[in-house]
């Protein structure tokens, strides 16, 4: 793979550079580069149109590099490649009681909400629904397992809550894949924004529910734990309400849709016969399910009081 890596750098007058790979699909270039990899046209030619737009709004993004003869992208052995300027600062993974963090990841979510409105326009993008998925491979998926971890009954009563405010929540492009591998820090300052390979137009409060649905599951590999959580969705919708007004409707869908987005992972996981993270996913589900009159009231405690100027917390050393 490292000779076909060394070949694609060709294109960029990069072949001697050290090369790094940091995921399956992404390979750190030196130390000012990121090259990535697709199978989808499609999706490459959609994310580097988000690219584009968000970055021309000074939006912190990787800057798409262009090739030695000017193409923004290129094709070799079945896969296409670009590169992209690599953006400073690191993932934050100890976040503690840090109330400040949570209001600014709230501000960091609502300022990119607002960006993406502008790509509204971009060719290709994938509308998704929510709703739609609950009531199709997600129910399908489910029965097939012999309703295993939830009833029948159970389920389509928590779709049913989603469906009665479904068609007031606004829908617009969001990131879909909002956890803090996907936000830079640098020096406690935000410092970018990475992976759009799964932004798509749907519910926006998506976004921010599933997020908060990731901290709990990062709760053994971080200071956090369960205690903290509903403080830090307190401040993190606040931090999101600086920036954009929530409507009552979407408070109110916080709680259904954090439940569908973890029936969604018991489906997918028994889909990929994952049993482990099926079960967990369902715990986290019974965990919001416990707790939905107690999150709807988080959602109108308004912003808990914290130092000003407190330092967010350290990056990965």
């Amino acid at each position: 793979m490292n000779d076909t890596i060394t070949k694609i750098l060709l294109h960029w007058g990069l072949e001697k550079s050290e090369v790094k790979q940091i995921y399956h699909t992404a390979w750190q270039v030196g130390e000012q580069y990121v090259l990535k990899e697709y199978q989808n046209r499609e999706m490459l030619e959609r994310n580097l149109k988000i690219l584009r737009i968000l970055d021309d709004m000074k939006i912190p993004v990787g800057k798409i590099v262009p090739t030695r003869d000017n193409r923004q992208y290129i094709s070799s052995e079945d896969a296409l490649y670009f590169l992209a300027e690599k953006l400073p600062g690191k993932h934050i993974s100890h976040f503690g009681e840090d109330m400040g963090l949570a209001f600014k990841m709230g501000e960091i979510i609502a300022n990119l909400h607002i960006a993406f409105q502008k790509c509204e326009d971009v060719e290709g993008l994938w509308n998704n629904s929510l709703l739609d998925e609950m009531n199709g491979w997600v129910k399908s998926s489910l029965e097939e397992a012999g309703w295993k971890y939830i009833s029948k009954k159970e389920y389509e009563e928590t779709t049913e809550q989603l469906a009665l405010v479904y068609d007031s929540l606004p829908v617009q492009l969001i990131h879909r894949d909002v956890h803090f591998g996907n936000f830079l820090f640098e020096n406690g300052v935000f410092s970018g924004y990475i992976d759009f390979d799964l932004s798509q137009r749907n519910i926006r409060i998506f976004d921010i529910c599933y997020f908060l649905l990731g901290l709990l599951c990062e709760e053994e590999s971080s200071d956090f734990s369960e205690e903290m959580w509903l403080p830090f969705l307190e401040n993190v919708f606040a931090g999101y309400e600086s920036r954009l007004e929530i409507s009552e409707a979407e408070k109110r869908a916080v709680p259904y849709v954090m439940e569908c987005i973890e029936l969604l992972f018991v489906a997918y996981f028994e889909r990929e016969q994952d049993a482990r993270c099926a079960e967990d996913a369902f715990h986290l589900y019974e965990f919001v399910k416990k707790r939905e009159d107690r999150i709807y009231e988080s959602l109108h405690a308004g912003r808990s009081a914290f130092p000003e100027g407190e330092k967010m917390c350290r990056a990965t050393e």
